[in-house]
């Protein structure tokens, strides 16, 4: 989704930090095998994922939605030498495609793979995480963010993409549209906590980035 002019949009994606090659190649790969490849972040949003990464230096990355791994692979650029990044999919036929891509990374003794339901998983990870990213279903949205604020660092942050719906957060919601609601519900969420402080970005579909006071 593109909130601005397709020539200007061209611009600022030919003045940006291009894809690796094996980002390039996993794109390719996920457009001929696999379903809804309009799920990857794509090249663009995959820098700006990478540059909050670098800039936040983590430790420790939780990622809520892997998806084919793209992502999970611009997050992992930032991460600390000894960092491991944590990625939740509920999708177990997805499972052998990340790892294919993870391996053939630099990042493979770093990426942690966890597959089921990230509601579940979430509350059994002993950890604190130094950056999130929630890229899943959008109807738990709320909950994930109930679970994740107790396991972030102080100075921590959430990555929350998705967050404008093609534009549908600010056009009469249909009432069986549970996507929307729980988007709504959960952008309102954000900027009124007081423990966050909140910008949304219009990158792409939305993308939102909170940092823990």
């Amino acid at each position: 989704m593109h909130f601005i002019p397709d020539d200007l949009d061209s611009y600022i994606v030919a003045h940006s930090e291009k894809e690796p090659e094996l980002l390039q190649q996993l794109t390719r790969e996920t457009h001929q095998k696999i379903l809804q490849p309009r799920m990857l972040s794509g090249a663009y949003q995959g820098r700006v994922l990478s540059m909050i990464s670098k800039l936040v230096n983590p430790t420790t990355i939780l990622e809520i939605g892997t998806y084919t791994g793209y992502s999970a692979l611009c997050l992992a650029e930032g991460l600390k030498p000894e960092g491991k990044l944590h990625t939740i999919d509920i999708n177990e036929e997805l499972e052998s495609f990340q790892k294919k891509y993870f391996d053939k990374s630099i990042f493979k003794n770093q990426i942690i793979q966890h597959i089921g339901n990230a509601l579940n998983i979430i509350p059994n990870l002993d950890l604190k995480f130094d950056l999130i990213f929630i890229d899943a279903d959008k109807p738990n949205y709320p909950a994930y963010f109930d679970l994740i604020i107790h396991k972030l660092n102080p100075g921590g942050i959430i990555l929350s993409d998705n967050v404008l719906w093609s534009g549908k957060v600010i056009e009469k919601v249909q009432e069986d549209d549970i996507s929307t609601q729980a988007l709504l519900e959960y952008n309102k969420m954000l900027v009124n906590d007081e423990r966050i402080e909140t910008v949304l970005l219009p990158i792409r579909d939305g993308l939102t980035i909170s940092r823990l006071k």
